[in-house]
């Protein structure tokens, strides 16, 4: 005794890929990171205090290598964004408040097989200096 039309069992078999998949995905996502002291450690900040540069400042200390990767997110930006949240991460950690891009690529991290279906998976890696750049004193206290 049949429970299910095997057209009935392909629909609920297609409600778990929708529902399912999704989360599946992002509960395989990551973001991790690296750093290597290569100046003077200082204590370390919050994320939120440091600052994503294209090229050095006029004045900066460099204080190590930071390096992170993701493969979070819907779209290859969302991947970058979680890599470069996480290159904050690192570079705070090592009391930098300043990192300066030097490198961002697309790395291919393999894929999964969910029902049937293989859905590749890539990451986004960045890397750069990690920087403290001393606070401009006039922007504190403005005349």
């Amino acid at each position: 005794m049949m429970c299910c039309k095997p057209e009935g069992r392909l629909a609920i078999t297609l409600f778990f890929i929708v529902l399912f998949l999704p989360l599946m995905l992002i509960g395989c996502a990551s973001a991790s990171g690296t750093y290597l002291i290569t100046g003077t450690q200082r204590e370390a900040l919050g994320a939120e205090s440091v600052v994503i540069y294209t090229e050095f400042p006029a004045q900066y200390e460099i204080i190590g290598i930071v390096t992170a990767s993701s493969d979070a997110g819907w779209t290859e930006q969302d991947s970058l964004n979680y890599a470069v949240a996480e290159l904050k991460r690192q570079a705070a950690k090592i009391g930098a408040n300043g990192v300066v891009i030097e490198n961002v690529k697309e790395t291919s991290s393999g894929g999964m097989l969910v029902s049937g279906i293989y859905v590749p998976i890539s990451a986004q890696t960045v890397s750069g200096k990690a920087i403290y750049v001393e606070p401009d004193k006039n922007a504190e206290n403005p005349q």
